[in-house]
C-alpha cells in the first residue's frame, strides 16, 4: 500500500517555481503564490520564484539557469500548457529535456479528469529531468497546481514516500555523466 514511511527521514529539496504570463505580476500571481506556500508547508525550500513573459526564450533561458545551477534540484512551471497562441512553455521546456517523464502528464489528465471532466483534455502539462533536475510544467489555474501538487508531486517529492519516489534516484539522475570512459586493453 502506498504512502509514508514514518522510519524514513524528511529530506527537504529546492524547488524553484516560474509563472508564465503576458498578464501576471507577483501581486496577483496566484498560481506562483499557491505552489511557493505549498512547498514551504511540506517542509522543502522555495529556492527562487519569478515570472516572465509567454516567450520561447525568455522561459528557455529562466529555466535552463536554473538547471545550471546545483543547488536547484526541481524547478515548476506554471502557466502556458494551453492550446492559444501564447501558451508556448512545453515547446521551450522540452528541448531541454534529456528524460521526458510522460506518466507524469498521464497521471495529471486522471487527476484532472476527476475534478473537471473532459475538460482535461486541454492539458500540455509535461515535466522531465534535465542536468539532473526535476522539471514540471503545469497548467496556469490555481486549481490545476493544487491538484498536481496535492495529488502528485507533494508524495513523489518526499523520500519517505513508498514504495519508491524521485527523491531517491535523484543522486543517480547524472550517473551518466560522471560515469568514466572505457579503457582500452591496448595501448
Amino acid at each position: 500500500m502506498p504512502g509514508i514511511d514514518e522510519t524514513r527521514p524528511f529530506v527537504p529539496l529546492r524547488i524553484a517555481v516560474l509563472t508564465v504570463s503576458d498578464t501576471r505580476e507577483r501581486a496577483d500571481d496566484k498560481s506562483g503564490a499557491l505552489l511557493a506556500e505549498r512547498i514551504r508547508a511540506a517542509g522543502h525550500t522555495l529556492a527562487e520564484r519569478a515570472i516572465v513573459k509567454d516567450d520561447v526564450n525568455a522561459i528557455r533561458q529562466r529555466v535552463k539557469d536554473w538547471i545550471a545551477d546545483k543547488f536547484i534540484d526541481v524547478v515548476i512551471t506554471t502557466g502556458g500548457t494551453g492550446f492559444t497562441g501564447r501558451d508556448v512553455t512545453p515547446e521551450a521546456i522540452e528541448p531541454l529535456l534529456e528524460k521526458k517523464m510522460d506518466g507524469f502528464s498521464i497521471m495529471f489528465l486522471l487527476v484532472s479528469e476527476k475534478k473537471i471532466g473532459t475538460s482535461a483534455i486541454q492539458t500540455r502539462a509535461t515535466a522531465g529531468v534535465a542536468n539532473a533536475t526535476y522539471i514540471f510544467c503545469l497548467p496556469g489555474s490555481p486549481n490545476a497546481c493544487r491538484d498536481a501538487w496535492d495529488e502528485i508531486l507533494v508524495h513523489q517529492l518526499d523520500y519517505r514516500y513508498r514504495p519508491c519516489n524521485f527523491v531517491e534516484i535523484l543522486p543517480r539522475l547524472d550517473e551518466h555523466l560522471r560515469r568514466p570512459k572505457a579503457q582500452t586493453q591496448s595501448g
